[in-house]
């Protein structure tokens, strides 16, 4: 199942990543070495928030994985939600649908 992990950001996200950027990236890393996260990134004009791609076996994993971001413990993070997604085209997609 592929999960979506939205963050939304602290109105001074920018000015205080750079502390906690290095952790937060070897975190991410990590999980894409490992195969559960596909695509992160930060929604831009304006740097408010960020989509993180996951497939999993449950949101457990993302929900671990929120849970140890340094960007979430150093409250860069002002709230975080986890969502599935039910993806439908694409080569990835877990429940594919054709016309």
């Amino acid at each position: 199942m592929h999960y979506l992990l939205f963050y939304d950001y602290d109105h001074d996200y920018l000015e205080r990543r750079a502390q906690f950027r290095t952790e937060h990236l070897t975190l991410a890393w990590q999980a894409q070495e490992r195969g559960e996260l596909i695509l992160a990134g930060a929604l831009a004009d304006p740097y408010d928030s960020a989509v993180l791609v996951f497939k999993a076996d449950s949101p457990a994993v993302v929900e671990a994985f929120a849970a140890a971001d340094p960007y979430v413990i150093n409250k860069l993070v002002t709230q975080w939600c986890v969502r599935p997604w039910d993806t439908v085209v694409g080569a990835d997609a877990e429940n594919p649908m054709r016309p």
